[in-house]
C-alpha cells in the first residue's frame, strides 16, 4: 500500500555510506552484510547512527544497481575500509510511504512514478529509499515501512 504522495524540500544530511555496484540478483545477498559492516564501523568510531538505513540509487539498469547504502549520522565518520563519509542531498522530492514486504517495492515505485507523471512532476535520475520499519523492527512484513524519495527537476 502506498500513502498519498507529497512534495517536500529536504536538507543535506551527513551520513556514513558504502558505495555498491552490483547485479540486481545480488541485492539480497549483499545488502545485509553491508549494513553490518556499516554499523560495526560506526560503533568502532563511536559515531551514532540517526534513523534508519537508506539506499540512494545513483544509476539503475535492467540488470544492475549503483547505489550508496548508508545511514545518517550524529557526527562525521572517518573513511575506513568500504565505509566513507557521504550525505543525503538537499533536494525538492516527491515522497510517499510504502507499507509491506520488500518484494512489493517495484510495484510501489511503478505506482509512485505514475503519480508523478500524471501530476506533472519531472523526475531526476536518482532516488532513495529509507527503510524506516523493516525486519530489524518487526518480523511481520505487513508492518514494514519504506519511505520512497524521488528528486524532482525544476
Amino acid at each position: 500500500m502506498l500513502s498519498t504522495p507529497e512534495i517536500v524540500q529536504t536538507s543535506a544530511e551527513q551520513a556514513a555510506i558504502i558505495r555498491l555496484t552490483i547485479p540486481r540478483s545480488e541485492m539480497m545477498k549483499q545488502f545485509g552484510p553491508a549494513v553490518g559492516e556499516l554499523m560495526t564501523t560506526l560503533a568502532a568510531q563511536g559515531v551514532k547512527p540517526v534513523g534508519a538505513v537508506f539506499a540512494h540509487h545513483l544509476k539503475m539498469s535492467a540488470d544492475s544497481f549503483d547505489f550508496e547504502l548508508g545511514v545518517k549520522t550524529a557526527a562525521p565518520v572517518k573513511a575506513s575500509g568500504r565505509v566513507h563519509p557521504g550525505e543525503l542531498p538537499a533536494a525538492k522530492v516527491a515522497r510517499a510511504i510504502y507499507s509491506g514486504p520488500y518484494e512489493g517495492l517495484p510495484s510501489a515505485w511503478d505506482e509512485f512514478n505514475s503519480w508523478m507523471k500524471a501530476n506533472g512532476h519531472p523526475q531526476a535520475n536518482d532516488l532513495w529509499e529509507l527503510y524506516s520499519v523493516g525486519p530489524q523492527s518487526s518480523p511481520d512484513p505487513a508492518n514494514w515501512r519504506t519511505e520512497l524519495n524521488r528528486p524532482l527537476v525544476g
